[in-house]
């Protein structure tokens, strides 16, 4: 799968807007991807008989440190998305003979 580009011929503040609206939605994507493997890796370590407790417990601590990272991440993706709200409203307010993104 090859990465997916954000193109934008008119660079103005509406386009940086749809731009960085964008890029997050890209990050929450990846950011479910992440999330989802986590889950396969635990299905697949509790479906091997073989695993000892002590292996389960540090595969649990994996998984519990990606989430934990995964979280500060999504603070700092609201926190990127508060800000680019408001232009994307702004954008909305402006006369349709605004280039299009």
């Amino acid at each position: 799968m090859s990465m997916p580009k954000i193109e934008c011929t008119n660079i103005d503040k509406c386009c940086a807007a749809t731009a960085l609206m964008q890029s997050i939605a890209l990050e929450e994507t990846s950011i479910s991807h992440i999330l989802n493997a986590e889950g396969e890796k635990l299905q697949k370590a509790i479906s091997l008989n073989c695993s000892s407790h002590k292996d389960l417990i540090e595969i649990n601590k994996s998984v519990e440190t990606m989430v934990e990272k995964i979280t500060n991440l999504e603070v700092i993706l609201k926190s990127k998305l508060e800000l680019v709200i408001p232009l994307i409203d702004d954008c909305h307010k402006k006369p349709k003979d605004t280039p299009e993104c």
